[in-house]
């Protein structure tokens, strides 16, 4: 069965089996719910997949959007400064009080969580020092129709992202002209055929 044999719902798309396949490991790697994938694929026995087989992956939701993903460093103050030390708490990196004052406890905390993370650690919080922490921070990449915005996550690859998208990897680079696929950074956007 060839790919654009099967059409997939609205909020899925169709994933080609690969030797070694499981449901399991393709919902950890769409980072979605087990029982999400095989609600999805009520005609498939997830115990007798076949390669070639076609199956219909749920992408999954992204967590809302913060209003935004303000730019905060040493003596920034609020709201934002408070979600960020927590955010970085429960990542298990002790910014000191929660108290909204970005001093440098704070600051050392996400030296520290940027350096985990293979980010630059100059101690700015930025959108991709936003997105590793987990927040989902609006897309501002526009992409060209029959694309759509991807956030990049911790492994990704060009390679990885054109067998998870049913993609190539010549696709994904003529719709990124300007990104260099040998240092793609968690959190940086772009567009995916």
């Amino acid at each position: 069965m060839e790919i654009n044999q099967i059409t997939c719902p609205t909020g899925s798309t169709p994933y080609i089996i690969k030797a070694g396949d499981t449901f399991f490991q393709i919902a950890r790697t769409f980072g979605i719910s087990l029982n999400a994938l095989i609600a999805a694929n009520p005609g498939v026995d997830p115990n007798r997949l076949f390669i070639g087989q076609v199956i219909c992956v749920p992408t999954a939701a992204p967590p809302p959007p913060i209003s935004s993903c303000p730019t905060l460093s040493i003596g920034s103050r609020g709201a934002s400064v408070a979600q960020l030390q927590e955010l970085l708490r429960n990542a298990g990196f002790n910014p000191g009080a929660i108290d909204g004052i970005f001093g440098t406890g704070t600051q050392a905390a996400v030296i520290a969580f940027q350096r985990s993370r293979n980010l630059v650690p100059d101690g700015i919080v930025g959108r991709m020092t936003w997105t590793a922490l987990g927040v989902n921070c609006a897309p501002t990449t526009t992409c060209p129709p029959g694309t759509f915005a991807y956030t990049v996550r911790a492994g990704d690859t060009f390679f990885t992202l054109a067998q998870r998208f049913n993609t190539t990897v010549d696709a994904i680079q003529r719709a990124n002209p300007t990104v260099n696929p040998n240092s793609l950074q968690i959190g940086q956007v772009i567009c995916i055929p």
